[in-house]
């Protein structure tokens, strides 16, 4: 009988071993793959993707690019070019803010709505040079979550009735984002570009570690200021590999873990937590990129009228928790009373503020900074109070 018993275990444990190792060898692979492994990073799935969690703590990680300067591999991200003589025409129809207003070197902050005033996928917008497409031509770039990839492009295509063509470049392009006050001073060092010259949400198209055509923007997801810097996958190597040699006390790589507790500091939305298809971009606090009065229509224009004209129910709100204890998506959130009034959607520990924090959605009256609420695990309430977000402030 134990005999059959050990049996069973060991066809049990190689089959999730067999099963293991080939999942791990389906997930796509970021064009620096290999040098995470060689750094010693976590990794961990993410969109499909293998990608590095961590390499040290995500608190160190964390407090780096607060304080000095990180390095991000944000390679899984999609992009496309939306190129042709009513480019723009197809842009404005497909996003909520007003892409009119870029000049070429610009980039904004938007989302695709749907038919239904929801939110298809949050996106960054960028306006191309001219001498990125041919004479009497419009070009856009536009940068999409990595879940959302298959997704947004055939949404956008579906709505292609323009004389524009949308070209999909997301599997050969690299993406890095170099975060952190210091990353001025350590990526001139790589570039004849003039850092400091790029405004915050513009970029500039030039040459770093001796490759062309690298396009480097004064955005990024953490708050703590910094570049991302896009390329064809092979420069991008060469560009992380110089940069990695540059590593020091105050300049390391870092994960998915610490982007998250980053972007989750300044109140960012994370898709498919914070916003869906289903979320509102007034209770989601989005309305700043909704033109709803723009010259151009676009999907869902009409319900989205509606939507402002007859006001919110919910609102995605930040909340402190007084407790050790860290709030999980899904967790309800209650009144002093114990009733439900809504729902944790992100939740982390704050190493910058030492304390749990999260974000989510709750009934109107319920929203005003200061009120006191409850965050139920199932086991216990918490003690939480209703915070202005960003949480974080330099």
């Amino acid at each position: 009988m134990w005999s059959l018993i050990l049996k069973s275990v060991i066809s049990f444990n190689r089959f999730v071993s067999y099963n293991f190792t080939f999942y791990i060898n389906y997930m796509k692979k970021s064009p620096l793959s290999s040098f995470h492994h060689e750094l010693g990073a976590k990794m961990t799935e993410f969109a499909g993707y293998e990608m590095p969690l961590s390499y040290s703590t995500v608190q160190d990680e964390h407090n780096m690019v607060r304080k000095h300067c990180g390095l991000f591999d944000v390679s899984h991200m999609g992009e496309f070019i939306v190129k042709g003589k009513e480019a723009l025409n197809l842009v404005q129809h497909v996003i909520s803010n007003d892409a009119s207003k870029l000049i070429p070197g610009q980039a904004q902050y938007a989302y695709l709505p749907n038919k239904e005033g929801g939110i298809v996928d949050d996106l960054l917008v960028y306006r191309l040079f001219h001498d990125q497409c041919n004479e009497g031509e419009q070009a856009f770039m536009l940068v999409v979550n990595a879940s959302n990839i298959e997704k947004d492009l055939e949404w956008i295509n579906s709505y292609n009735t323009f004389d524009t063509r949308v070209i999909n470049i997301s599997e050969q392009t690299g993406l890095l984002a170099l975060q952190g006050p210091d990353a001025s001073q350590i990526l001139s060092a790589l570039t004849e570009l003039e850092l400091d010259k790029i405004p915050y949400y513009h970029f500039q198209k030039g040459s770093c570690c001796d490759c062309n055509n690298i396009l480097i923007s004064a955005t990024g997801y953490t708050g703590s200021g910094g570049f991302e810097i896009y390329g064809a996958n092979d420069d991008i190597q060469k560009i992380w590999s110089e940069l990695q040699n540059r590593f020091d006390e105050n300049f390391q790589p870092c994960g998915l873990g610490a982007r998250d507790t980053l972007r989750l500091e300044m109140g960012y939305c994370l898709y498919g937590n914070d916003i869906d298809d289903e979320t509102s971009p007034f209770e989601a606090g989005l309305g700043w990129i909704t033109k709803l009065k723009k010259e151009h229509t676009f999907v869902g224009q009409d319900i989205l009228l509606k939507q402002k004209e007859n006001g919110i129910v919910r609102k995605l709100v930040g909340f402190k928790v007084d407790d050790r204890r860290v709030p999980r998506p899904g967790y309800s959130i209650e009144d002093e009373k114990g009733n439900m009034i809504g729902h944790v959607t992100s939740g982390t520990f704050s190493p910058s503020l030492s304390i749990p924090i999260g974000m989510g959605y709750v009934k109107e009256p319920f929203s005003k900074v200061g009120t006191e609420v409850l965050i139920n695990t199932g086991r216990k309430q918490l003690p939480a109070t209703i915070e202005k977000i960003p949480f974080y402030r330099d």
